[in-house]
């Protein structure tokens, strides 16, 4: 007998076994899968659940918020029931008053939220619940409350603002037809930011001439992604292909590996350079925590909170200035009032004396909040305030771009941008949280609120009184992307004039 012979013989019974074993695996998975299906009953006839399932909704409706927006104001209740995939929505502020603080214990992320994320987030702040949830929180709590972490923020904001933004914007002629992507620059401008921030470190993404970092493209892969994870009817679809490691799956392993690396390594030099005089907030949280796992997964989840959601808010604002340019005249008047003809940039005073512009800042993310909706797991069996039945273990959703839209809740002009309703005799009042859920609310409210107003009102106030930015082309609806945070299909084209400033 050959030697290739034998050696065959010799491994025949441990390829046999690797057949056996991946077709046990196959088998039982597909099984699974059935089991689950079974349980979930998506042959549920009702027209939310057709609908969901054939796309048809997309016929009528630009955006799935929008579709849902639509239903939630036919409900009687503000609450539907999308069977499939067993998840209750609702767009009534007494319901989420009762899941973010009355009942907050019943409601945490749950652990289908964190399987979702978790690859990308781990046990960051955005994903866990009970004990490691309190613990960042009041690290975060510490420093995002300090002075000196306040003063690093703006100072940080207003460098990249003055020595990038402006200058890049003034060069229109540098564009083709002076038109360029303003959601591509605010993206790259917020990223640059929160990195320097959060890592003290600079990735030079608002220069248009170099492509985006590898780590910034990563970054929105594996968000994106791990997005569309929560909208397929089944987990067992997106967890067969992570098994198999195919299509999506595949490439979200990837980013998220890109990202790893890069957060493995700006640790590791930190730790090299030393942390301890230093104001970024990876500098910070490792004076406390030896975990360099955990170390990542906190600094990405400030990542995903600090960058994505200020561009989207910035995006949205200049998209209902260029429908709305009586506002903007406004803004410019305060602002003119405010500050000196030569000022480029607003220190903490001024910025608390612009009413008006805070008033259109949050009047904006009325109506398009840069995290569209917010879901949580029902932990035992329980009854919203209007009545709805959650059963344990069931998807119940809270949705701020609906309530914006809802004429029981803003009166017969929600669907128009009106920042005045935002004041009484001039000056700015806040909104029950609950009514406007769109930094959260109770027990879960957003601790970086003010560090995102204040950074987004630095970069209106230095934009509003130099440029007429308009939206080039029609100004349809904007048709939102899949994602964590809401992100203009196609980015938002604008042309950019320079306007002169008095006294200059």
């Amino acid at each position: 007998m050959s030697s290739e012979s034998c050696f065959w013989l010799q491994t025949m019974p441990t390829k046999l076994f690797s057949i056996l074993f991946f077709t046990f695996t196959i088998i039982f998975s597909l099984f699974s899968f059935l089991i689950f299906i079974l349980r979930m009953k998506p042959w549920c006839n009702c027209d939310v659940c057709r609908s969901y399932l054939k796309a048809s909704w997309a016929q009528e409706f630009n955006n799935l918020c929008d579709w849902y927006s639509h239903l939630l104001r036919k409900s009687p209740t503000g609450t539907i029931h999308v069977h499939v995939l067993r998840n209750t929505i609702t767009a009534n502020p007494e319901n989420v008053e009762y899941m973010l603080k009355t009942n907050f214990d019943n409601y945490p992320k749950g652990k289908p939220f964190s399987t979702i994320l978790g690859d990308l987030l781990g046990r960051g702040i955005f994903n866990v619940d009970g004990e490691s949830w309190k613990f960042q929180r009041k690290m975060a709590s510490l420093e995002l409350g300090s002075l000196s972490i306040r003063s690093y923020a703006l100072q940080t904001v207003t460098d990249e603002v003055q020595l990038r933004l402006i200058p890049l914007l003034a060069k229109t002629e540098s564009h083709d037809d002076g038109v360029l992507d303003l959601q591509d620059v605010f993206r790259r401008f917020s990223f640059d930011t929160i990195c320097k921030f959060s890592f003290g470190l600079d990735p030079g993404c608002l220069k248009l001439s170099l492509p985006v970092s590898s780590f910034a493209f990563a970054f929105d892969e594996a968000s994106r992604l791990s997005a569309e994870r929560a909208m397929t009817p089944s987990s067992m679809v997106w967890k067969m292909k992570r098994l198999l490691n195919i299509g999506s799956e595949k490439k979200l392993k990837e980013a998220i590996g890109l990202v790893n690396h890069m957060a493995e390594e700006m640790i590791k030099q930190r730790r090299i350079i030393g942390f301890s005089t230093r104001n970024d907030l990876l500098s910070r949280f490792m004076s406390s925590i030896n975990d360099d796992k955990y170390l990542r997964d906190i600094v990405v989840s400030f990542l995903l909170a600090g960058r994505d959601t200020v561009a989207s808010a910035l995006t949205s604002f200049f998209y209902l200035m260029s429908q709305n340019p009586e506002i903007e005249s406004l803004i410019r008047e305060e602002l003119d009032r405010i500050m000196n003809p030569v000022q480029e940039v607003a220190n903490f005073e001024q910025l608390r004396e612009m009413h008006y512009l805070n008033a259109a800042v949050h009047e904006s993310m009325r109506l398009y909040p840069p995290v569209q909706f917010d879901s949580k797991f029902s932990l035992e069996d329980d009854v919203l305030p209007d009545g709805t039945f959650i059963r344990r273990g069931t998807r119940v959703t809270y949705h701020p771009y609906a309530m914006g839209r809802m004429e029981w809740i803003w009166g017969p002009d929600c669907l128009e941008f009106k920042p005045d309703r935002w004041l009484k005799d001039g000056v700015f009042v806040q909104e029950c949280p609950f009514k406007y859920p769109v930094f959260q609310a109770g027990v879960r409210v957003c601790l970086g609120k003010e560090l995102a107003l204040t950074e987004m009102k630095s970069v209106l106030v230095a934009l509003v009184r130099r440029f007429d930015i308009r939206v080039v082309g029609s100004n349809k609806e904007p048709r939102f992307a899949p994602g964590l945070t809401a992100t203009v299909r196609g980015g938002l084209p604008v042309r950019i004039e320079p306007k002169l400033i008095r006294g200059k």
